[in-house]
């Protein structure tokens, strides 16, 4: 496994995150299994949300954490708020809404502090001050160590350090083989086509300015929310390049697609929402090697981009 250096703390934590959305379904003694053998590949990394499972998912951790307290210490923990539930999905980072949100959060984990807190999207109506007055409150209190934001460009990013004077650690951004547009919009600057819409801003030229860890989420997925795209007959090509490239290698798909987010310059994780133990053996072994260049763009172009 190989780790970065996270937030003020300098948190030595895994490039591949366990992504906790889906362990609702799970028991307590199959959530323990699984942390253990995200620990035992040296991955110690785990990404929450207060929405996810509407809470359970957080407090599945903090059961597990009550029965094994000596897990804490070895956990990485960071969770999102910033999203109502209320009737319908809404954003508020109000000072109230964010302190509020904490306090709940740890209440269901069962610990006294976040190792970090994303705001989870934007939210249009921020006022950058709340925000700032929040932020002080937890870092103070010792409730949260360190920050970031999720799905943020450069400027909604650069308003929020107007005011807040915590370096924001992290952005957590969509990315995989499969889902590249922050890329494209790079190499097709200023050309007549599709690709060379700007969705992004330079989103991800900005977090490696700034030193913000990019975590890619559904770094197995296409579109949003479509699915994996491993079998997916309109990624034949990318798969049978990804086949050819894990043959090579010795690893699985999972190895290979996440060494290809990976292997973008500057701080980047990749976080795989799995629930099985295999599976993160699989994606551990990410970490084993370093595509090559002209491996990593072979993998581009077989997803069906183009470079002029």
């Amino acid at each position: 496994m190989r780790y970065i250096e996270f937030g003020t703390q300098k948190a030595k934590i895994s490039e591949v995150v366990a992504g906790l959305m889906r362990i609702n379904q799970m028991s307590v003694p199959e959530l323990e299994v699984f942390v253990d053998t995200c620990l035992s590949e040296g991955i110690n990394a785990f990404d929450l949300a207060d929405i996810y499972g509407g809470g359970k998912c957080e407090a599945l951790i903090g059961e597990l954490l009550l029965k094994r307290p000596d897990l804490r210490g070895k956990m990485w923990i960071q969770s999102k708020c910033g999203i109502h539930t209320d009737g319908f999905n809404y954003f508020d980072f109000s000072k109230e809404h964010i302190l509020a949100s904490v306090d709940k959060i740890l209440m269901r984990l069962q610990t006294d502090h976040l190792d970090s807190l994303l705001l989870h999207r934007p939210d249009a109506l921020m006022e950058p001050e709340e925000v700032a007055e929040a932020f002080d409150i937890l870092e103070s209190s010792g409730k949260v160590l360190d920050f970031g934001v999720s799905n943020e460009n450069p400027s909604q990013m650069a308003l929020l350090r107007t005011c807040v004077k915590q370096p924001l650690a992290a952005n957590q951004l969509q990315l995989s083989a499969a889902f590249t547009p922050a890329l494209d919009e790079g190499f097709n600057v200023n050309m007549e086509i599709d690709a060379g819409i700007v969705r992004s801003a330079g989103t991800f030229e900005y977090c490696r300015l700034h030193d913000i860890v990019i975590q890619a989420w559904s770094s197995l997925q296409y579109g949003y929310f479509q699915g994996v795209f491993f079998g997916v007959p309109k990624y034949e090509k990318l798969n049978a390049k990804i086949d050819e490239l894990a043959e090579k290698y010795g690893v699985t798909n999972t190895a290979v697609a996440l060494a290809w987010i990976l292997r973008y310059p500057g701080k980047t994780q990749a976080v795989i929402g799995t629930t099985k133990p295999e599976r993160i053996r699989e994606a551990a072994r990410a970490c084993d090697f370093t595509l090559t260049r002209k491996e990593w763009y072979e993998i581009y172009l077989a997803a069906g981009n183009r470079l002029p």
